[in-house]
């Protein structure tokens, strides 16, 4: 069975990146959101395996989100993405309970690594 996943992402161009190297693998995006608000409400909805998570968004920062999301599922499986330089800030997503990261631009080898980790944790965000 395809591994689900929820893209998280204010920029349109990224979301399609995402998504685009997910589907190519035999990945299945079950939905996408613009902000830390509508990801909490899209993971309630669709319960994917797997979230990619940005940092900075409007309305809601991915590191509210993350937060928000573990309090509802302990075992949702985040990786959260980030551009260079956001390194604390990685890292304090780490503490919170995200799985992995991946730095912007994005790299296929690089996103498709951080989700076969992610992956090998079991059933994912049920």
């Amino acid at each position: 069975m395809a591994v689900r996943i929820l893209i998280v992402d204010d920029a349109l161009f990224m979301r399609g990146v995402l998504r685009e190297i997910m589907e190519k693998n035999g990945y299945t995006v079950v939905g996408e959101a613009e902000n830390g608000i509508e990801a909490i409400e899209r993971y309630k909805e669709l319960k994917p395996d797997i979230v990619t998570m940005d940092i900075t968004m409007p309305d809601m920062t991915g590191m509210a989100a993350v937060k928000a999301i573990r309090e509802f599922d302990g075992d949702a499986k985040i990786i959260m993405c980030s551009a260079m330089g956001q390194n604390t800030m990685v890292m304090e997503a780490m503490r919170n309970g995200t799985m992995d990261f991946i730095i912007k631009p994005f790299q296929a080898s690089t996103v498709l690594e951080a989700l076969r980790r992610c992956s090998m944790y079991g059933g994912g965000g049920r």
